[in-house]
């Protein structure tokens, strides 16, 4: 007969699979017939905004549309205006994350690309917007990206923007200040800026933006760079910047030639095949950009692989009546195909479905066609690693990542292929090259080793303050989740004692004082501190950590402390610029879900804390099997840019979910 205790469990247990299946079935109806997930990464409309002004400047240069590649240029930047019309809040300006309450470079963005797509300022949309970006000081008080794309139409002037000179492209490697000490995303994105800043282009398209200056026009407002941080360095960079000016107006740029021939050949050999960059957009954008600035042709192959790969990037959503066309269009920052299967595939691997099911040999033999085997710019400073890991994208061979090398491993680990010593021994690599990108000081950085100069961010070019790649504890939680994942899986030891040693040590010397830890690619605190504990959780048994450890204790203590009253937990993307916001926000089923899995990693799985959340995630649970969320969880720029990720609402519920329904099915 079974007690009373035991009934209760059963009838958690029996709801929490009903839910799970209702999951596993909505998630496998998404899995592509190759084999991968693929969902949308929802950003700001900035770079929506932006190729509105890319279309507008290579029109201008070709107006014979021969760089239409079959499609009407002209229609595509009617439809990316109705998205961003559709975009705009009450208000009047547009958001960097949902329910921000707007941000004047975003809006300015907007507004501007709304003009250029023939909208008058005398539209009430326009004119709303417009008041937005005046209360908020005006042009001359946005981002130096945005101030860029208004130089290129003239509407913002040259000499306000950071000087760039050409010959940086030589500075060698054992300089500083070279491009591979700078991050690979500002990297891929500055050096044909280079090219672009030095010549200086401004494309006629009959459109200014005096009205978006508080003095009411260019001419009068002052746009000369300020040193906003008032720091000693910022001071010198400003210092260097007239300096630089002063010779260019002089014609006394050294190198000048040489610098622009290098920045050429430079982006011209990290081009995919696919005519992709890095795989990020702004990469891209500022690619195309720089041929056109170099005169090349509008249909010339570098171009013209650029704008498909860009296309490829796109969302159209809904249909003009009486048309064929789409009646809005978007441009998504980056996609997430591997990202999004290792991730699907670990959820349902997670919640009971068996690891030779055809759906999950479909995705693990799909993963297994994406790792890459080829140097990329990680290997300027990682002498020792051979090429082995995994990207972000579908296509992006020169920049793969810890994190998705990670994530990947791990969830093919937990599979059974047809191929199966040839997955082990492709896992085998993965994992030497990830454990040859630790850093000095034992953490783990996303693109490359040792990438901490944090100089970089105080120019005055870098304002959104990501101009580095440092290691940051919840990567390294992910490796070392990673490594205990061979030892459970397949009893073998992909490590030495001491680099275990030296990321344990690290990853606590990063625990705040109330117990959490920072998040980079995740909002936030409760991101970081998920990635802490089952990373500790995952190693200790087989180095000895002891997770009844009092920093341990403490972080399970801090989730709690920060639960919702509906059981669910939710952070705002503002802590990262407002540290007191730590784990506050509206609960949302993804942050709850790294709640959980935190605390359950902590040993917690009886508290009313964990109860009330599987109860949350239960009661929001859709009847398609989906959850909804309109928050964004993700992190781009802590600070300044963010992403949701429409498959972290499905995926880490059903993760989450699954690793509790294993652990009542022990307890009954």
């Amino acid at each position: 007969m079974s007690s009373p205790q035991s009934a209760i469990k059963q009838s958690v247990l029996n709801q929490t699979n009903d839910s799970i299946r209702r999951a596993q079935d909505y998630l496998i109806s998404q899995l592509n017939l190759e084999g991968f997930w693929w969902a949308e990464l929802e950003a700001n409309v900035t770079l929506t905004a932006e190729y509105v002004m890319l279309h507008k400047i290579l029109m201008h240069s070709d107006p014979q549309n021969r760089l239409s590649n079959g499609r009407d240029r002209e229609a595509q930047i009617q439809q990316m205006a109705r998205y961003l019309l559709r975009e705009q809040r009450k208000h009047g300006g547009w958001e960097l994350y949902y329910g921000d309450g707007g941000e004047i470079s975003t809006t300015i963005e907007a507004y501007f690309a709304l003009k250029l797509a023939g909208h008058s300022p005398d539209d009430p949309a326009m004119q709303q917007a417009r008041k937005f970006i005046l209360e908020r000081g005006g042009l001359a008080k946005a981002r130096v990206f945005t101030k860029i794309h208004m130089a290129l139409f003239g509407a913002f002037p040259w000499e306000g923007i950071p000087t760039l000179p050409p010959w940086f492209m030589l500075l060698p490697k054992w300089f500083p200040f070279n491009i591979y000490t700078m991050a690979s995303w500002a990297r891929s994105s500055t050096v044909p800026l280079l090219v672009v800043i030095d010549k200086r282009p401004v494309t006629d398209a009959g459109v200014t933006a005096d009205e978006l200056y508080v003095e009411g026009s260019m001419e009068k407002a002052d746009v000369s760079l300020k040193n906003n941080d008032r720091t000693t360095a910022g001071s010198f960079f400003l210092a260097a910047d007239k300096l630089l000016k002063f010779f260019n107006r002089a014609g006394m740029v050294p190198f000048r030639q040489k610098g622009i021939q290098a920045s050429e050949r430079w982006v011209i050999e990290r081009q995919d095949t696919t005519g992709d960059w890095a795989g990020i957009v702004p990469a891209m954008l500022n690619s195309i950009l720089m041929f056109h600035v170099l005169g090349y042709s509008a249909v010339h192959p570098y171009i013209k692989r650029g704008l498909d790969a860009l296309d490829r990037f796109c969302i159209e959503e809904g249909v003009i009546q009486g048309s064929e066309l789409p009646q809005y269009l978007r441009l998504q920052p980056c996609i997430s195909p591997t990202w999004d299967t290792a991730l699907g595939l670990t959820a349902l691997l997670d919640s009971g479905v068996p690891p030779n099911d055809p759906r999950v040999k479909a995705a693990g033999d799909w993963l297994l066609t994406k790792q890459i085997f080829r140097y990329g710019d990680w290997a300027i400073f990682n002498r020792k690693g051979k090429p082995a890991g995994w990207a972000f994208e579908f296509f992006n061979d020169y920049y793969p990542d810890v994190d998705d090398t990670a994530a990947v491993i791990m969830a093919l680990l937990g599979t059974k292929l047809d191929q199966e010593p040839y997955k082990l021994e492709a896992c085998r690599a993965a994992t030497e090259w990830v454990m040859s990108m630790q850093c000095k000081n034992g953490g783990w950085a996303a693109f490359d080793i040792d990438n901490t100069l944090e100089l970089w961010n105080q120019m005055p070019y870098g304002d959104l303050k990501a101009m580095i790649d440092p290691p940051t504890a919840d990567l390294t939680g992910r490796v070392l989740e990673l490594l205990g994942h061979w030892q459970q899986r397949h009893t073998e030891k992909r490590y030495s004692d001491d680099q275990v040693r030296r990321a344990i040590d690290f990853l606590m010397s990063l625990q705040e004082r109330d117990g959490s830890w920072w998040g980079r690619w995740g909002v936030n605190y409760i991101y970081g501190t998920y990635l802490a504990l089952v990373g500790l959780r995952s190693i200790s048994t087989y180095v000895g950590f002891d997770m009844e450890c009092d920093q341990v204790k403490q972080a399970a203590a801090w989730l709690r402390s920060v639960q919702n009253s509906d059981g669910g937990w939710g952070e705002t993307c503002e802590s990262y610029k407002a540290p007191n916001l730590r784990g506050k926000g509206p609960s949302t089923p993804s942050q709850t879900a790294w709640a959980l899995m935190g605390l359950m990693a902590a040993g917690d799985f009886e508290t009313d804390n964990v109860r009330m959340g599987i109860e949350f995630l239960l009661s929001k649970h859709n009847p398609d099997g989906s959850w909804p969320e309109a928050e964004f969880t993700g992190t781009g720029f802590p600070g300044h840019f963010y992403i949701n990720y429409h498959q972290y609402r499905n995926q880490f519920p059903l993760t989450a979910l699954g690793r509790y329904a294993a652990w009542l099915e022990n307890q009954i």
